[in-house]
């Protein structure tokens, strides 16, 4: 280790023009310093848009099966919009995306038409949630719920969504989807 110690000028035998050059560089470095990152930062010099063209090379299909594993109402939404924008991405570059949606845990509380005990916040959540899942099983995309975690969190299976299959245990339907090559994208 070391350290750096500032002497007085005159005690670095430094003359006052040495100085002056010194200080001189220090300002020229730091203003073409300053000068690249303000090119950057307003976008003189641009960057390509996102694409997603390296990951999809020679791609000719989208199996996919969600591992839906959340306990509140408006994270349920966020991902559920987010699968909507993979689906219509996938779509727009060519692609026909076969999905699954497995829910499982304490996301299975927020699956079924008993919503009186949920604040109001969380109410508009699930509704537009529910929303979006019809949306889902209307352009055939899977939905499965699992029975171990109706059992689990003691929701009664008939008031699960109507538009979601009960499943006997989602691990198994997750092991059969990734042995039929299935990408598994777990959502916690």
């Amino acid at each position: 280790a070391y350290s750096v110690h500032y002497l007085p000028v005159d005690e670095q035998n430094t003359t006052s023009q040495e100085v002056f050059m010194m200080t001189r560089n220090i300002f020229v470095v730091l203003a073409i310093s300053i000068s690249i990152a303000l090119t950057y930062d307003i976008g003189i010099a641009e960057k390509a848009p996102p694409d997603n063209a390296h990951a999809l090379n020679n791609v000719n299909s989208a199996k996919t099966v969600f591992d839906v594993n959340v306990g509140k109402a408006d994270k349920l939404l966020l991902y559920l919009t987010v699968i909507r924008k993979t689906h219509d991405t996938l779509v727009a570059e060519g692609l026909k995306p076969e999905f699954v949606i497995a829910f499982r845990g304490a996301t299975v509380r927020l699956l079924t038409t008993e919503t009186w005990s949920f604040e109001e916040e969380d109410q508009v959540s699930l509704n537009n949630a529910r929303t979006m899942l019809k949306e889902f099983n209307d352009a055939g995309i899977r939905l499965e719920v699992c029975s171990v975690a109706t059992g689990l969190h003691n929701v009664d299976n008939n008031t699960v969504l109507p538009e979601l299959r009960l499943v006997g245990n989602t691990f198994v339907s997750l092991i059969g989807y990734q042995s039929k090559g299935y990408a598994l994208v777990p959502i916690n």
